[in-house]
């Protein structure tokens, strides 16, 4: 074994990047082929919008799910059976045939998707160092997320345009298998599974890691999951953020189209902005994160950085409800998602924080209440918008939601000292602060 330090942690987390940029994908596919969809099978649009819903159901609920059988049986396993699932559920979307196997296919599409975030999550925490995970989370639920719903436009709307919808849906699932393949071969649940990890790499990782974050696998204990205050907190702030994620991918383009009249081609253009705004907010909060923490040592500024985010970013949609223009729209709308993608990838390493010894199940705790505004946000905004004729109030909801977020982020949070890192060989090194 070479003396040099390796970078095998960077190739790994590339391999997550990528599966929840075709994770977002695949979800999202769906919606760029409604029309010839519905035609094909005889679906009404109202039957449209449960279906639309029933990824979120089964997301919500194996996200949950998974975070136990990812710290029982390791991320690799999980992730690979999670990643054939949806493969096989996207192939079989074309043919499906009826509402019913629609419904069921993006039922279980969401439960294979479930698994992804959780299995990040204690990736990141077995491959990385504690110093280096804010940017690492923040490629994985930041930039590839953002990223994702600005490339799969043009992309899926290319396969459309080329291949037709079906075709379409081939390829997605395609690209799936392509992953497993290299996963397969690639993806190891620790660095002491992986043959090409350096020992001054190893070294490098578990000089950053509590004792517990070094096991491949360990059997699941409920009670201080449901107990863990700063683990609730996260799950309200999560769905603070959420709302405003999912009330804006879902209607953002209705309301840029209703609201000021603009073409199809129009809304394309003006909604770019406001994901774009998202990656590089999701790299300026991995960045601080990181360097707040190098400085300070205590997990409890990563709540801090998410609470006041969330705040501003809740702020910036204000301008848009006393005064709203095109203009003042897609500015303040992007500036608050922008701020919100500060936000992106802490979820995560603040999920690491609150429960270090199992971080699969405390993402999939946090990534439920990500997935239950899923739901709920889509349907309030359609709810406000059919009864008032207007998105303003939805809007409101957006900024209270923001501030009910970000101040249980920035008072609510339990301090107490947080176990030591201890050294490769055992000996406690400085404790990393308090949480």
């Amino acid at each position: 074994m070479s003396s040099s330090r390796s970078n095998v942690r960077w190739l790994t987390l590339g391999l997550i990047v990528a599966l929840i940029v075709i994770n977002y994908i695949d979800r999202s596919a769906i919606s760029y082929a409604v029309d010839p969809l519905t035609k094909a099978f005889g679906i009404s649009k109202s039957q449209y919008g449960l279906i639309s819903s029933a990824f979120s159901i089964g997301y919500m609920v194996f996200a949950f799910l998974a975070g136990p059988l990812v710290d029982r049986y390791g991320a690799r396993r999980i992730l690979l059976v999670g990643v054939a699932i949806w493969s096989v559920v996207t192939a079989v979307t074309p043919v499906s045939g009826s509402f019913i196997g629609l419904f069921m296919a993006r039922v279980i599409l969401g439960a294979g998707e479930g698994p992804g975030f959780p299995a990040a999550t204690r990736t990141v925490s077995r491959w990385l160092p504690q110093k280096e995970r804010g940017i690492a989370l923040a490629m994985v639920g930041g930039v590839a997320v953002a990223g994702s719903l600005l490339i799969g436009g043009p992309l899926v709307t290319q396969l459309i345009d080329g291949l037709g919808w079906r075709g379409m849906f081939w390829v997605l699932a395609a690209l799936g298998a392509l992953w497993f393949a290299i996963a397969w071969a690639l993806l190891k649940n620790t660095p002491d599974e992986h043959h090409k990890v350096s020992a001054a790499e190893r070294a490098h990782i578990a000089a950053g890691q509590l004792e517990e974050e070094r096991s491949s696998s360990g059997s699941v204990h409920w009670r201080p999951v449901l107990t863990n205050r700063n683990l609730w907190v996260i799950a309200v702030g999560y769905f603070a953020w959420g709302f405003m994620f999912w009330g804006f991918m879902y209607w953002l383009p209705e309301y840029l189209s209703s609201q000021y009249d603009l073409s199809i081609s129009a809304v394309g253009l003006f909604t770019v902005a406001p994901w774009a705004a998202g990656v590089a907010g999701a790299l300026l909060g991995g960045v601080l994160t990181d360097q707040v923490f190098a400085r300070t040592g205590n997990p409890r500024t990563r709540l801090t950085i998410m609470g006041v985010a969330l705040l501003l970013s809740g702020a910036a949609l204000i301008p848009i409800i006393v005064a709203p223009s095109l203009t003042v729209s897609v500015t303040f709308i992007s500036i608050g998602v922008g701020l919100g993608f500060v936000t992106g990838g802490i979820w995560w390493v603040a999920a690491i924080d609150a429960m270090p010894a199992q971080p699969g199940v405390a993402a999939g705790f946090a990534d439920a209440a990500f997935a239950l505004s899923g739901i709920v946000a889509p349907s309030v905004m359609g709810f406000i918008v059919s009864s008032t004729g207007s998105f303003s109030s939805g809007f409101v909801v957006m900024t209270t939601l923001a501030v009910v977020g970000a101040g249980s982020m920035l008072v609510l949070p339990r301090h107490r000292p947080r176990p030591e890192v201890s050294a490769p060989g055992g000996k406690a090194g400085l404790a990393v602060g308090q949480r």
